[in-house]
């Protein structure tokens, strides 16, 4: 009888996501998905206000927000700008996808399972 060996475990690819200390990133990485925290992250912690005003005249106008929110909607695009021309704030929002995305390499769970269970 012949045991059947089981695989060695890479340390590096622990399940088979990839390195979890890999800091390169590939163009949707850069291009999509840090600009989608980028933007999250400034609509809701940074230009909240901005948003708020800007839900609260499109409930407010229905049909004519495109005309009546002309104000609140460059308040809000020149929030967001702002905080996507900022180097620093690129910088920590790449850091966070990058903790992500070595979370889910060394775990195998994606985020949102892992926030599941807390």
């Amino acid at each position: 009888m012949s045991l059947e060996q089981q695989p060695a475990v890479d340390p590096h690819n622990p399940h088979g996501l990839g390195d979890p200390n890999d800091t390169r990133l590939r163009k949707v990485e850069r291009e999509v998905l840090i600009p989608k925290i980028m933007r999250d992250r400034a609509k809701s912690e940074f230009c909240s206000k901005e948003v708020a005003d800007f839900q609260e005249c499109c409930k407010a106008s229905s049909i004519l927000m495109v005309a009546t929110c002309r104000k609140q909607n460059s308040a809000l695009k020149e929030c967001l700008t702002q905080w996507y021309q900022n180097e620093a704030f690129k910088e920590e929002c790449k850091q966070i996808y990058l903790q992500e995305r070595a979370d889910y390499r060394s775990t195998g769970i994606p985020k949102k399972h892992r926030l599941e269970k807390l």
